[in-house]
């Protein structure tokens, strides 16, 4: 899982660099979906043919870290709360 929190990492710097672009905002969604128990179904999955391929590839990377539980983790709800922030200008 180690690996999995690095492309969590990358996401979290991705958002905080530049919380206005479309690619974070395309980015922002899809964690906030995955922070949603049950919520996987609210993210629509075209939405990645519209992110960058690097950030499709980190997209997938929370995507298996959702799958592998990795979302009840403490780093995870660190790494929301960071994101949250700077989404919404903190």
């Amino acid at each position: 899982m180690n690996m999995d929190l690095t492309v969590l990492d990358r996401v979290v710097a991705l958002i905080e660099s530049d919380p206005r672009s479309g690619q974070a905002l395309l980015l922002y969604g899809l964690v906030s979906t995955l922070d949603t128990e049950k919520g996987g179904c609210l993210y629509m999955l075209k939405k990645l043919s519209d992110m960058a391929a690097d950030n499709r590839r980190l997209a997938y990377g929370l995507m298996e870290l959702a799958a592998c539980g990795g979302t009840r983790s403490p780093q995870w709800q660190s790494a929301v709360a960071r994101v949250e922030s700077a989404i919404r200008g903190g």
